[in-house]
C-alpha cells in the first residue's frame, strides 16, 4: 500500500497534527510515457504554511483533502519513459506520497555520485538558490560591508552567511539558542552571532556587533528582530525580505514600527522576492554553489528526521526552531 498525506483542515494559527490526514491506496500503475517514483527525501519549509491558508499569494493554496506537495528527491523504480531509466534520481515539486507516478515534466535529474542526495533540496536546491540570488541580486554585497541575517541558523540563512563571507563581508547572524550561535561562529564562519532569546535589547546588541552599522539585512523572520535591525542600518542599506516566520501563524494583524522613516532617512532599499523571479540565473548560480561546495568553501547544516509518518511533525517543528539548517525527512 501507498501512504499519502492530505491537508484535512486549514490551520487556524499554528498548524496542528490534526490538520493533516494519512490515507493509504494501492500503488498506481504507470502507462506509456510515465515513470514510477519512490520518495527518498522530503523538504519541509516555512512557506508551506502560507499555502495552507485560502488566501491570495504568489502560489495557489493547497486544496483541502488533496495531497500536500513540496520539494522532493525520488528514485525512479519503474519507467516507460525514454528520458528516464530505473535507478535515476530526480528532484522536483512532488506530492507527499511514498510512491507516485509522473510524466517527468518539471523534474530534474540529480547525481548522487557528485553530492549527497539531500543537498539537492538544500544548498544545491531552492534553498541555495534563494540564499545566493537574494543576496547577490538585491543585496549586491561589496567587500568590507556588514550584513546581518535573521533566522541565520536556518536553511537559507546558514547559506547566506557563508556566501556573504566568501564575498568579503562581515557577517552577523541572529538565532534562537546558544547551540545555534556556536554553530554559526565555529562551523559556518560567521564573525558574530546573537541569541535573540537571551538578549534584552536587540537594537543595542546589533549595534555592538556592528559598530560601523549594517549595510545589508537578509530578513527571514520579520517582527521585533527586524525592527531592531532598522535602528542600525547605514545610508544606502539594502534590506532583503525573504520570509517572515515570526508572523506566519498569527491570527491578528501584526503590529510593527513604521519602516518609512528609516528607509527615507537612509535612502535605503527594502525589497521582497521569491526565488522564481530569478529563474534565468539558476544555472549560473548552481554552477557557483556547486563549485564552492566541491572546493570545500561551502558547507551545509541539516536536521534529518526519518520515516514518512514524521513529515507533519517535522514541519511543525520548524515553528519551534528545532532545526539547524535545512529540515528534511528521510524516507
Amino acid at each position: 500500500m501507498n501512504k499519502t498525506i492530505l491537508l484535512d483542515k486549514r490551520p487556524v494559527g499554528k498548524p496542528q497534527l490534526s490538520d493533516f490526514k494519512f490515507v493509504s491506496n494501492e500503488i498506481e500503475t504507470i502507462a506509456a510515457g510515465e515513470i514510477l517514483l519512490k520518495t527518498n527525501y522530503v523538504s519541509v519549509d516555512p512557506y508551506l504554511r502560507g499555502r495552507m491558508s485560502d488566501a491570495k499569494s504568489y502560489v495557489p493554496p493547497f486544496e483541502l483533502h488533496k495531497p500536500i506537495s513540496s520539494g522532493i528527491v525520488a528514485e525512479v523504480v519503474d519507467s516507460k519513459n525514454e528520458n528516464f531509466k530505473k535507478g535515476d534520481f530526480v528532484s522536483g515539486l512532488l506530492a507527499w506520497k511514498e510512491f507516485q507516478k509522473s510524466t517527468g515534466e518539471g523534474l530534474l535529474k540529480v547525481d548522487a555520485s557528485k553530492a549527497p542526495l539531500s543537498t539537492y533540496l538544500g544548498v544545491l536546491g531552492m534553498t541555495g538558490l534563494t540564499a545566493y540570488l537574494g543576496l547577490t541580486e538585491i543585496g549586491k554585497p561589496k567587500k568590507g560591508e556588514t550584513i546581518v541575517i535573521s533566522g541565520a541558523a536556518g536553511a537559507v540563512g546558514s547559506v547566506v552567511g557563508q556566501v556573504a563571507k566568501l564575498l568579503g563581508c562581515k557577517v552577523i547572524g541572529i538565532a534562537g539558542t546558544d547551540e545555534k550561535v556556536d554553530m554559526l561562529k565555529s562551523s559556518l564562519g560567521f564573525n558574530e552571532a546573537i541569541n535573540y532569546n537571551t538578549t534584552k535589547n536587540m537594537a543595542e546588541a546589533i549595534k555592538k556587533a556592528a559598530p560601523n552599522g549594517v549595510d545589508i539585512y537578509f530578513d527571514n523572520v520579520g517582527g521585533p528582530i527586524s525592527d531592531a535591525v532598522l535602528f542600525n542600518i547605514n545610508k544606502f542599506a539594502r534590506i532583503i525580505i525573504c520570509g517572515a516566520i515570526s508572523v506566519y501563524n498569527t491570527t491578528e494583524l501584526p503590529t510593527s514600527i513604521s519602516v518609512q522613516p528609516f528607509l527615507v532617512k537612509n535612502s535605503a532599499l527594502m525589497q521582497g522576492f521569491i526565488v522564481s523571479n530569478y529563474a534565468k540565473q539558476f544555472p549560473k548560480a548552481l554552477q557557483q554553489l556547486s563549485q564552492w561546495l566541491a572546493e570545500g568553501k561551502l558547507t551545509y547544516a541539516e536536521t534529518v528526521v526519518e520515516g514518512f509518518d514524521t513529515i507533519p511533525q517535522a514541519f511543525l517543528d520548524l515553528f519551534d526552531g528545532k532545526n539547524s539548517g535545512k529540515m528534511l525527512v528521510k524516507i
